[in-house]
């Protein structure tokens, strides 16, 4: 639920900000219509209805910083002030119509119309509204977006240091995107092969499963074959004439809503609304809406796949019909005990996977889905082959729920995490993003209930639990409750061929497993003081302040070093890392490593003896946690926790560093998931992209190569130990304790914990080198099993790595954007070609060579050499010619604006200053962000894509169907 957010700024965002010039200003022609000055509007006032709308029928508290407005003609609104990130303004214009709504004749025409909106309207000519957002700040893709449901279609924007001019005119635009679309034969026409490409690129494996879990889950119901997305059928027959009538049935005022949550006064955002959305009109009269149906008990209620890009899954459904639910305090207390009673379930499941045997893991939700019914949704990954044995063992522990009550400590464990779920809403509020709000607001609206604050919400749960509603007796009613139906429903998907699974599956739902639930885990109470002992605390031989950046660097007796960056403002969030160790660096070059099972279980295999599940009784309801990952330089242990628990969030990761545990279940439930893995790694362009582009980027080395079957099956948990046991053991350490905390305070958690430690060896290990591949003269080619219509292209330029040109990084940065803009602009938009080419720069801080631009596009097999053509002319424009002024702005603009807004974040500083303690070159880099970005000429930009753009060095691939593919490629 939505809360009441406030900004922060921290010291550092001085460093963002220049007085210089963003780029000499240019004069250009005027996007839009001309419109009179916002201020003073000329029209009489229009009578707005101001009641909350939103929460008519529930006693829920309404929150009282959103404002409320129902216009004339139908058109309401939700406003609220909002700081975070500062100067941001975050619109939503809510449609109440998705593919649900389509004819059969019109499957896929909600999305076409979000396409077209885009596109051009009555305001903006083709393509305009893009370049006019730029010039504001916003980014394409994440700023300026839309999205298209089954029953709702969502169009956004997020303004960057908004003015009220630059709103009134975005809301300009909006308004005429949804009055005024330009609806032709040749807007149609045109925005037609990008639709499709975006049809085309989605993945086959798993198209083709949501496709089989819709017809079998929501049979004799429209949602079975609305997949927003439409048929190749419907989406070539579409007209400007018949998308028009779409449009004119489903677009009025009365089905739209706007929501603004930013750092503005809300009567500016309201009087905004009225001023351009007022004087909407509907086109012709207004059709109730569709019916949903509800879940039919007639239908078959078992199908089966046989998908060979996809490990075996088991997916089941109970479903009851959906009906509209008054959002009132006693249904969300009510669908609290329902929540627990499946969590309590998925709990049960997960244990029983960690402890080996036919499942991987499974998984129990409640949910409503797009107001067509009201299931319980469980999903089973089986251990090989073995759905059957997996799915009967899940119904097992599914019976045992419905027949014996939990006990009252178990529903203590579930309430614990939820109560510290709802807690740190509450405690956070301050610094909840204004986008976040608008995107709640819009939810709400899409599935007919309230949002509220977060104080409220937690308040409910607090008086459900003062009402004793959570006891072993109604979490077992709510429990035998959400495993009924009107309807069951189940399908297996089997990567082969196997005799009679249709029969097989019909026999696992009927067996009797009153046999099979096993004993339940008992979980023996663990704290803190179970940890291992991590000796007497340490001692700081060194302090040394950077007030000009807002740290703080200390040194420890026992080699281990601090950064501390202390943001209160950012309320009740504290990010902890610890990087140790060399990292990829430190790993052999030559021979591969499991690095692939580090992921899930290193820390899955306890400390000292306590395993995953005695760790999770220790944190439960508090915010800790711990995660792992691999960087150039450093192996990182991270969490985010709170001002109250990021002592002993500290303590953990001390101990994961000093007495590791090696439970060995871990690592055969690791190799487990990896083997299922296999099964997908060739079933389309994206995934072989995902296997192989890592390590052949980097000339084959193997410390980035994807496991084989192979390698996956001759992994021991000794084997695995012998690996990682040294690396937790050795090597330098650096923590990081950033955000709401005080810095003498972080420095003494740090002082019992990781300073308590036993020496390490403090060296830094030599700079990771690493190679780019050599030029080819044609392409490196690899297959796909997925439809022969799906091909991708990639094509990379070698560049640099390391700190010392670390202003040649980010310059780095506006080029490829500027070369993503131009590859957007002419593989999409002008050729429809294909439907999301990017172009980024990847320049790696912690090693010394590696960096590499690469632009990658999803198309059809007709289509590769045109994006190898049109990559290499547009690398070689750039080294030829310099950026002109007004594409320059557009692109600086709103990477500023991002830049701006993620450093009010700790996680952005966090991820700026890692390693500084060992190299102070990455500490003073910071005070040159800002600068390095806004001062950027387009010489500079010209020099650099002579220099890398090199036709000498660029080296490409090509993912192909096997049908189209040459003879020797793999």
């Amino acid at each position: 639920m939505a809360s009441l957010s406030r900004a922060f700024r921290v010291s550092v965002l001085s460093l963002l900000v220049t007085t210089a010039p963003l780029v000499a200003q240019a004069p250009r022609t005027q996007a839009t219509k001309t419109r009179p000055p916002a201020a003073a509007p000329a029209t009489p006032a229009v009578p707005v209805d101001t009641a909350a709308w939103l929460y008519k029928g529930s006693d829920i508290a309404p929150d009282p910083a959103w404002r409320f407005g129902t216009l004339p003609n139908g058109l309401r609104y939700a406003v609220r002030k909002n700081g975070v990130p500062p100067g941001q303004v975050s619109v939503r214009v809510a449609m109440d119509v998705g593919s649900l709504y389509e004819r059969d004749t019109e499957r896929g025409f909600a999305h076409f119309i979000e396409h077209l909106s885009f596109r051009s309207s009555a305001y903006v000519p083709d393509g305009e509204a893009k370049r006019v957002w730029q010039r504001l700040g916003a980014t394409f893709g994440s700023d300026s977006n839309a999205q298209t449901t089954p029953t709702q279609t969502l169009y956004k924007l997020d303004l960057p240091s908004a003015s009220e001019a630059g709103l009134d005119e975005s809301l300009h635009i909006l308004s005429g995107m949804m009055a005024k679309p330009i609806l032709s034969d040749a807007s149609v026409n045109a925005e037609r092969p990008i639709v499709l490409a975006e049809r085309r690129e989605q993945p086959g494996p798993q198209v083709k499963f949501q496709d089989a879990l819709r017809e079998t889950f929501f049979a004799g119901q429209p949602l079975a074959d609305r997949s927003p997305i439409g048929t190749e059928k419907t989406l070539l027959a579409a007209d400007g004439a018949s998308v028009k009538a779409f449009h004119d049935r489903w677009y009025r005022p009365s089905r739209a809503v706007v929501i603004i949550s930013g750092d503005m006064d809300p009567a500016v955002f309201s009087r905004l609304i009225v001023k351009n959305f007022a004087d909407w009109k509907a086109n012709g009269p207004d059709v109730p809406a569709p019916d949903f149906g509800k879940p039919d008990p007639s239908k078959p209620a078992t199908a089966t796949l046989s998908e060979s890009g996809l490990p075996a899954i088991v997916a089941t459904a109970v479903l009851r019909p959906w009906q509209f639910n008054a959002d009132t305090i006693l249904f969300n207390q009510k669908r609290m005990v329902d929540t627990v009673a499946a969590r309590l379930v998925s709990r049960r499941l997960e244990q029983r996977a960690r402890g080996g045997g036919s499942y991987l893991q499974a998984q129990v939700a409640v949910d409503d889905e797009s107001r067509s019914t009201n299931g319980t949704f469980t999903t089973i990954l089986p251990v090989g082959n073995q759905w059957e044995a997996a799915l009967k063992d899940v119904r097992a522990v599914v019976a045992d729920a419905m027949k014996t009550p939990p006990t009252q400590a178990e529903i203590d464990r579930e309430l614990a995490d939820y109560d510290t779920v709802m807690r740190t809403m509450v405690e956070t509020s301050r610094v909840e993003a204004g986008a976040k709000q608008a995107d709640d607001m819009a939810g709400a609206l899409d599935i007919r209930e309230t949002t509220t604050s977060p104080e409220t919400s937690y308040q409910i749960f607090k008086d459900a639990r003062a009402k004793t509603m959570f006891t072993p007796e109604t979490v077992l009613a709510s429990t035998r409750k959400i495993f009924q139906g009107d309807a069951t429903r189940a399908l297996v998907n089997t990567p082969t061929q196997e005799a009679n699974v249709p029969a097989r599956l019909a026999a696992a739902l009927k067996a009797d497993v009153s046999g099979l639930a096993g004993e339940r885990r008992v979980q023996a109470a663990v704290d803190f003081s179970k940890l291992p002992s991590l000796g007497a605390p340490g001692k700081v031989v060194q302090r040394q302040a950077m007030p000009d950046i807002g740290l703080e660097k200390v040194t420890f007796a026992n080699g281990v070093r601090l950064l501390v960056f202390s943001n209160p403002a950012e309320t009740g969030r504290v990010y902890v890392r610890a990087r140790f160790g060399g990292g990829y660096g430190e790993l052999p070059a030559k021979t591969s490593t499991a690095t692939w099972a580090a992921d899930t279980a290193l820390v899955a295999s306890g400390i000292g003896k306590l395993d995953q599940g005695d760790l999770e009784a220790l944190s439960a309801g508090r915010r800790i946690g711990l995660d792992f990952g691999i960087d150039e330089d450093a192996f990182v242990l991270a969490a985010m926790t709170s001002p109250a628990d990021y002592h002993d969030q500290l303590r953990l990761m001390a101990a994961k560093l000093a007495v590791p545990g090696w439970d060995p279940a871990p690592i055969g439930r690791a190799k487990a998931a990896a083997q299922a893995a296999q099964s997908g790694m060739r079933a389309s362009p994206t995934a072989v992209l995902s296997r192989d582009l890592e390590g052949l980027l980097r000339d084959g080395d193997p410390r980035w190569a994807a496991p084989t079957s192979q390698e996956i099956a001759a992994l021991t948990p000794r084997r695995f130990r012998k690996t990682w046991e040294p690396v937790l053991a050795s090597g330098p350490v650096e923590v990081m304790v950033f955000g709401d905390v005080k810095t003498d305070e972080a420095i003494a958690a740090v002082t019992d914990t990781f300073g308590a430690m036993a020496p390490r060896g403090n060296e830094a290990g030599p700079p990771l080198t690493v190679r780019f591949p050599a030029h080819v003269a044609t392409p490196v080619v690899r297959i796909h099993d997925g439809p022969d219509s799906q091909a991708a292209a990639v094509i990379a330029w070698p560049t640099g790595g390391g700190i010392a040109e670390i202003r040649t990084s980010r310059q780095l940065d506006i080029l490829a954007q500027i070369f993503s803009d131009r590859l957007f602009e002419r593989l999409r938009q002008e050729s429809g070609a294909s439907y999301s080419p990017s172009v980024s720069s990847q320049w790696p801080v912690g090693s010394t060579s590696g960096g590499k631009i690469v632009a990658i596009g999803q198309v059809s097999p007709e289509n590769v050499p045109l994006f190898f053509r049109l990559s290499r002319e547009i690398a070689a424009d750039l080294a030829k010619n310099p950026v002109g002024v007004d594409e320059l702005e557009r692109t600086i603009k709103p990477m500023g604006q991002q830049l701006l807004r993620a450093s009010t974040s700790s996680q952005f500083w966090l991820a700026q200053m890692g390693g500084g303690t060992y190299d102070p070159r990455r500490l003073a880099a910071v005070r040159s962000l800002g600068s390095d970005l806004m001062t950027t000429t387009p010489a500079e930009l010209q020099a650099l894509a002579a220099r890398y753009l090199r036709p000498d060095t660029d080296w490409t691939m090509e993912v192909l169907p096997k049908a189209k593919a040459p003879a020797t490629a793999r």
